[in-house]
């Protein structure tokens, strides 16, 4: 969390009103004391539901969803960098919704519009957060929330399944507050994320005027995933077998491919644990892995020449040279990860896309 910004708990007291100390006239009333505790309760309900944070996400670290970003960027990044670009009838996106299969990246992309916006305030909460039994909780909820992100300004609130206010008693609330009249909401974007924006009502959809798809990802996309989710890990994967690996898996969501990945990260684990013949190779300390020694230990076939019958058991662990991650893991690990994504909802998408966009 960036040092400069607010604690939750602060801001969440500025916007109720809470103080430290008593007022003399709250000392005097035992309805104001009532009050005061009520407040204490509401302010800690809050801030537990609200993250104020700078995400350490970067439009990099998203692969692809290129129209997104630019939308995004237009809706707050832009206006904060060149104020005067949005003068006049020249307003940026208030309230923007991004729909799509689950896994495709939405929460991921609204943590790089916050970091990438390094001055604004990002509060994230799923929409349960803001629901209550209670009517006129519900609405304090929302109308703290707001003023908080009014106080704090740029902001960004994120709610996640914001499909789940449709008929909540915090909804119309919720309504109100994105589009209050006589209310300054400059700088304050609003983005929804749902992945079943058809059971959306009508005022909600309304509520957000933009409305961005973002669909699975495309060949190109799917390569650069497999590389962002392998990251620094010892891998042998050449960029013909990425791209194979892209044409491949057709159909698979950013979250499919992250779990593909994350088997294809344990293959070598289980090498390990499986391997009856080891043998020696260099490689660098474990120590100071820039000193390369020659005593390492990797798994291998009982053939291969040196190998030595021995199972991890006997192995010093600082002498592991673990396999580097390899083409055939990722495949080992595509047999038994599937695609999550049903054609049956993706046609639900190509109509709502066609109705509303």
């Amino acid at each position: 969390m960036d040092p400069l910004l607010p604690k939750a708990t602060e801001l969440v007291a500025i916007a109720t009103g809470r103080s430290d100390r008593k007022s003399a006239k709250s000392s005097e009333s035992d309805d104001d004391e009532e009050e005061d505790a009520y407040k204490e309760e509401f302010s800690n309900q809050l801030s537990g539901a609200i993250i104020i944070e700078r995400p350490n996400v970067k439009w990099d670290d998203v692969a692809g969803l290129h129209m997104a970003k630019e939308t995004l960027k237009e809706a707050l990044i832009l206006p904060v960098k060149f104020p005067h670009l949005f003068s006049g009838f020249r307003k940026p996106w208030k309230g923007i919704l991004l729909f799509g299969p689950p896994g495709t990246g939405k929460s991921y992309l609204a943590k790089a519009v916050a970091t990438e916006a390094n001055n604004a305030a990002f509060f994230s909460l799923s929409s349960s957060d803001l629901v209550s039994k209670c009517l006129e909780e519900s609405e304090k909820l929302v109308k703290t929330l707001f003023s908080l992100a009014r106080e704090n300004k740029p902001s960004i609130i994120f709610i996640d399944e914001v499909d789940t206010l449709c008929g909540s008693r915090s909804e119309n609330e919720f309504l109100v507050q994105m589009q209050c009249m006589g209310v300054d909401n400059d700088g304050v974007l609003v983005l929804g994320a749902t992945n079943v924006p058809w059971v959306l009502d009508s005022a909600t959809k309304r509520g957000f005027v933009k409305k961005i798809y973002i669909p699975l990802p495309e060949a190109p996309s799917r390569l650069e995933m497999f590389k962002l989710h392998l990251g620094n890990t010892p891998h042998s994967i050449t960029e013909e077998e990425f791209r194979e690996l892209g044409k491949r898996t057709d159909g698979y969501s950013g979250a499919d491919i992250q779990v593909v990945v994350r088997d294809a990260l344990m293959q070598p684990v289980r090498k390990v644990q499986t391997a009856t013949h080891f043998r020696r190779v260099q490689g660098p300390s474990r120590s100071d892995p820039n000193v390369i020694v020659d005593d390492l230990l990797t798994p291998c076939f009982p053939g291969v020449h040196g190998a030595m019958e021995m199972t991890w058991r006997d192995l010093d662990g600082n002498k592991l040279l673990e396999p580097a991650v390899s083409m055939c893991d990722i495949l080992t690990s595509l047999v038994t990860s599937k695609p999550t994504v049903m054609e049956a909802d993706l046609r639900k998408f190509e109509e709502f896309t066609d109705t509303y966009l």
